[in-house]
């Protein structure tokens, strides 16, 4: 009998096991955004399980105040309360919340004008993503969508390479994924393809933006789709004359790509997926000067515009009375300067060497005496304006530095822009009319990889260990000639175990972690530069640094990597890898030994280290 309660306990234990194996996991909500073209609020799940999330959606009403609720069961919320409030619209308020653990319930709250506006909801679901159809509403919320940034890389790209061990082969996204993916803002899930991986493995980089369309219009281009678009800073190439536009964490949608559109007789645009995290729109033309981005009030799409040939009255359908201008500071070298409006703006940033083109085309009534009154002794107060004589449009010149940094912002009505400024120490005081004083001097760390006994990879008489000691003497010498302190993990070839190596940046107090090495791999068709970084602070350096590295030596790009190596895994200020060649490459193993390649690396780290201080 005993041994008969012994078999039915356990019997019953793994009922229970099983029990919280097939429903013990859940759906992850892993973003809430909404569109603000077309009032839609989507909310995009993952599933660790078969199955179909929310299948029937069961509205319920509360009392005092009337609002209604849908739970979403077996489900987690992975990002923070939404919490988002109309000023128009037949909703005042939806609020989007974990309501409840274990089990897990998401729980969504609206709270309509009136009960007959509910019954105009429209619920739809691709795959396991929920969206829900509003009208009429306008939503209000203190949060500010990144219209324009300097910065042609950031600590907020969502781009870096996870390895990941597949055990199974992998079925590409289609297109409805795709879509939904630009919608997901979670960089920590980004998985894209390595280099030498199969097709099946290839995953889409999550963006934040996806574009759809792109029409061509005499003397004028519109990109137009959903998300987040923000756009950097401007570059003009020769032979031929070209204006360069980058779209980061964007993706386009393949029918767009690699196609000409006609803008006039002699100008054409290109546009491409320049990066798996990046388009780029390139416009043929000798008139750069003539062009600017048109930002619609949405952020849904840009119009790409000829100045000079484009009758900019099509852009003013609605007037726009300023009700309020604002200078903040955020700290000592960074200010932003705000413009609110009563109805949503359509406005284009211009970018110059030298200054900042903020032009609003449907201002009307905007006060130069109350701008100039309320910037008084901000960076903003010798901004000049020019406002339109037509009635509607104002264009504000803010004058620059060289090394000043701009970053653009329009709130989510589309009633507001920010425009944030950081300068220098240097620039501030010239700004102000004080005596320069030197660029405060960083304390780097930089790391050539193994020494002594330990030789790295090899490939013949040629060893890693003699490369990287070479390519850091380079980085040395740069950096103390700028007035930088310099503090080298090995000068000779020594041997240097990695905790020493740690304990140097940290015992020096170092601002920075610099490791150089050479990669290595059994593949000898595998080329090019990696950046690796494992803490979330070190991204921006990583990313810096990448960069100019790309951009100076040329190499295949294999991208940035969160990897645990140990001295920037234990290293507590921003550290970072580089990788700046494959040893185990015939080609590039040539090119590692010559000086003129390390000093070309060399040079290329400093300039990243440079920009990441915002002294280049």
């Amino acid at each position: 009998m005993g041994r008969f309660f012994l078999v039915l306990k356990l019997f019953l234990i793994m009922i229970l096991v099983f029990a919280q194996t097939a429903f013990g996991a859940d759906f992850r909500v892993v973003s809430a955004n909404y569109d603000l073209s077309n009032a839609i609020v989507v909310l995009s799940a993952k599933d660790t399980f078969e199955g179909t999330i929310a299948e029937n959606i069961t509205l319920k009403k509360l009392d005092n105040p009337t609002r209604y609720y849908f739970d979403i069961d077996s489900t987690v919320l992975t990002i923070p309360k939404q919490d988002w409030v109309f000023h128009s619209g037949n909703f005042d308020r939806i609020l989007i919340s974990q309501f409840q653990n274990n089990p897990n319930i998401v729980r969504v709250v609206l709270y309509p004008k009136n009960d007959k506006v509910i019954k105009d909801i429209k619920f739809y679901r691709i795959k396991n993503n929920i969206i829900m159809r509003l009208n009429g509403n306008d939503i209000q919320n203190d949060y500010y969508q990144h219209i324009y940034r300097d910065e042609h890389a950031s600590s907020s790209d969502f781009y870096e390479n996870l390895k990941v061990v597949y055990s199974e082969p992998v079925t590409p996204l289609n297109m409805a994924v795709e879509i939904q993916n630009a919608f997901n803002v979670q960089p920590s899930e980004t998985i894209v393809q390595q280099k030498d991986e199969p097709d099946f493995k290839r995953f889409k980089l999550n963006t934040k933006y996806y574009l759809n369309n792109v029409t061509a219009r005499p003397n004028s281009i519109l990109l137009s789709g959903f998300g987040e678009m923000t756009f950097e800073k401007p570059m003009v190439l020769q032979n031929p004359t070209r204006l360069i536009y980058d779209f980061p964490n964007s993706l386009s949608a393949p029918e767009v790509r690699n196609r000409e559109y006609q803008i006039n007789e002699t100008d054409k645009v290109v546009i491409g997926q320049f990066a798996i995290n990046k388009i780029r729109a390139v416009i043929y033309t000798e008139n750069v000067e003539a062009y600017t981005p048109v930002i619609a009030a949405d952020n849904q799409s840009v119009l790409l515009i000829n100045q000079k040939t484009y009758d900019t009255a099509q852009l003013v359908q609605n007037f726009s009375k300023p009700v309020q201008y604002s200078a903040q500071e955020i700290n000592d070298l960074t200010q932003s300067m705000t413009l609110n409006f009563d109805m949503p703006v359509v406005h284009s940033i211009d970018r110059k060497n030298n200054a900042l083109v903020l032009t609003i085309y449907n201002a009307i009534n905007f006060s130069e005496e109350e701008f100039k009154s309320n910037f008084a002794g901000s960076f903003f107060w010798n901004a000049k304006l020019i406002c339109s004589e037509k009635g509607a449009g104002v264009r504000i010149y803010l004058p620059l530095r060289q090394d000043s940094q701009v970053n653009t912002y329009l709130g989510a009505d589309g009633k507001s822009i920010k425009v944030v400024l950081k300068e220098t120490a240097r620039s501030k005081k010239q700004l102000f009319n004080i005596p320069t004083s030197k660029i405060p001097s960083k304390r780097i760390v930089i790391d050539a990889g193994h020494g002594g006994t330990d030789h790295g990879a090899i490939r013949g008489e040629i060893n890693e260990k003699t490369i990287t000691l070479d390519v850091a003497k380079k980085v040395q010498k740069e950096l103390t000639k700028l007035g930088h302190h310099v503090i080298m993990t090995r000068t000779t070839d020594d041997y240097v175990s990695l905790q020493e190596r740690v304990e140097t940046a940290a015992n020096e107090k170092g601002d920075i972690f610099v490791s150089i090495h050479v990669n290595s791999s059994v593949k000898p068709e595998i080329e090019g530069i990696e950046t690796h970084y494992y803490h979330p602070e070190s991204m921006g350096l990583a990313q810096s640094v990448h960069e100019t590295l790309i951009s100076n030596l040329k190499p295949f790009d294999r991208g940035l990597f969160k990897s645990k190596f140990y001295v920037i895994n234990h290293t507590e200020i921003p550290a970072i890898l580089c990788e700046i060649g494959f040893i185990s490459n015939e080609e590039e193993r040539k090119l590692l030994v010559t000086e003129k390649r390390k000093q070309e690396t060399a040079k290329a780290i400093v300039e990243g280290v440079l920009k990441y201080f915002g002294q280049e």
